[in-house]
């Protein structure tokens, strides 16, 4: 087995040159389809501009190369920021750090959402169940794909089976799982602590916004005041 990791991909795979109406995410559907398996990740997401708003998003991918071989060989591969629809935007906004949309072993492909790694835990391929000192069970990569926990931006604690379960029912009901407490995704504790340079931005957008509003209530205020100030000056004399 082995990992790769790349930021700019040989192939046109990572390339996200969002073009005609496909979104990204169509587009990455259909390039990937090529894999025996993968993971995309919602790695970042931003806005630009101050009156007329951008929007992007940059996707991580992990992925099987070869169908045939037992033993895969994975390739992580971080791609640009590609502009996305408001309408895009609005509907990933609470997946920051997600497996969007994924492959399983099985060739079933969905748009699930759930925390990254999470796919491959449950497989004996991958890893086992073992105890802890109170009896409680939890996963355990195998040496050889202990990788996982770091290319997916790492575990915020082990993998429960009683996390595993639930995290089952929810994919099988179509819901989003953010986590037993809710700790992945755009409000998760552990995405806060992996995704610094996100909420870096959204502050410094949020003071930039607020100074925005401030400046146009100053001016405003000014300009009532020196109406007002006109209106009564126009009386003396009369």
């Amino acid at each position: 087995m082995l990992i790769k990791r790349a930021f700019w991909a040989p192939l046109p795979l990572l390339l996200f040159m969002a073009c005609g109406s496909q979104s990204p995410i169509d587009q990455l559907k259909a390039q990937l389809n090529q894999y025996p398996q993968y993971s995309v990740i919602l790695e970042d997401m931003k806005e630009d501009g101050n009156f007329i708003i951008d929007y992007y998003h940059r996707y991580k991918v992990v992925y099987a190369e070869k169908p045939e071989a037992e033993e895969q060989n994975y390739k992580s591969e971080l791609g640009n920021w590609v502009k996305v629809t408001r309408a895009e935007f609005d509907k990933y906004k609470n997946y920051l750090g997600m497996v969007i949309l994924s492959k399983s072993a099985e060739g079933q492909v969905s748009d699930s959402q759930y925390p990254p790694g999470y796919q491959y835990v449950g497989d004996s391929r991958y890893g086992n169940w073992r105890q802890d000192s109170r009896g409680g069970s939890f996963w355990e990569f195998y040496g050889k794909y202990a990788f996982f926990s770091h290319i997916f931006g790492g575990f915020g604690r082990p993998i429960y089976r009683s996390d595993w379960n639930t995290y089952r029912d929810y994919r099988s009901s179509g819901r989003p799982y953010f986590g037993r407490n809710k700790e992945y995704g755009t409000n998760g504790s552990v995405t806060k602590r992996t995704n610094k340079n996100f909420f870096e931005r959204r502050q410094q957008r949020d003071r930039a916004r607020k100074a925005r509003f401030s400046e146009r209530v100053r001016q405003r205020t000014r300009r009532s005041s020196m109406s007002t100030f006109r209106r009564r000056s126009g009386g003396f004399g009369k």
